[in-house]
């Protein structure tokens, strides 16, 4: 009997109360898709103050469960990542990918943001033996990867400053980044040139949605022999293909 009780105690922790409190959340919010849930909806299912709830509700922001915009929580790019492995990505998606490895015969991917980490979604691999072979399903760091760089450009100022003043401290760094932001904003292209791996370079494009953060972006990685050449091609292409898909995802 007193195994019991202490089971009961461990069960009605204040851990589990958390735990619940952050899945009540999560349900709710993808519940309420495609309109969203404000966090003054979100006491009442909790039956918890809304200070509590406010710390849960930016935890899940950040760790990329949720987004938030014009007070109004969504579904994050984490929880579709959870469920991959059941839910593939829209097969019009792949086939774009795979349209775009066929065109310069190198690796095509998709990434998503998923709180401060970059995640490759899918890709398509090039048809050669030296090509790029991106991880999927792995978290990695926004910068200075081409997509990454991508998620940066777009966020809101408020997220891209707290991003920066915690991973890149030094101030001249930090004009730098903001320098190459600021173009990859105007031109709707992020390039990597050998800073993530020597000889290896990316170039990815993003894909909006109006009204929305930018959390998907399209890109393409190989070799620096042969990407150098035609750069300027391959940005054109990325950013068409990263448009087609934007175009795509708006359509009713």
């Amino acid at each position: 009997m007193a195994a019991e009780s202490a089971e009961h105690v461990v069960l009605r922790g204040p851990e589990h109360r958390t735990v619940g409190r952050v899945m009540t959340i999560l349900e709710a919010v993808i519940a309420s898709e495609p309109a969203g849930l404000r966090l003054a909806d979100l006491p009442s299912l909790l039956d918890a103050p809304k200070s509590s709830i406010h710390g849960l509700t930016k935890g899940l922001v950040a760790a990329g469960y949720l987004r938030e915009n014009q007070g109004r929580y969504f579904q994050g790019p984490a929880v579709y990542v959870l469920a991959l492995n059941t839910s593939p990505i829209p097969a019009a998606y792949h086939h774009a990918l795979e349209v775009l490895s066929k065109t310069w015969n190198e690796t095509a991917l998709m990434a998503t943001l998923a709180g401060d980490a970059v995640i490759n979604v899918d890709i398509a691999e090039a048809n050669q033996v030296i090509r790029a072979s991106p991880p999927t399903h792995e978290r990695r760091p926004m910068w200075p990867g081409s997509s990454g760089k991508v998620f940066l450009a777009f966020m809101d100022p408020r997220s891209r400053d707290s991003y920066l003043s915690r991973k890149h401290t030094e101030p001249g760094e930090r004009e730098r980044i903001l320098a190459e932001l600021e173009t990859i904003r105007e031109t709707g292209v992020a390039f990597n040139r050998g800073e993530s791996v020597p000889d290896l370079y990316g170039v990815a494009s993003p894909i909006t949605t109006d009204g929305l953060d930018v959390t998907l972006a399209v890109g393409l990685a190989g070799p620096a022999t042969r990407m150098a050449a035609s750069l300027d091609e391959i940005a054109v292409s990325v950013r068409e293909t990263a448009q087609r898909l934007s175009d795509l995802a708006a359509a009713p």
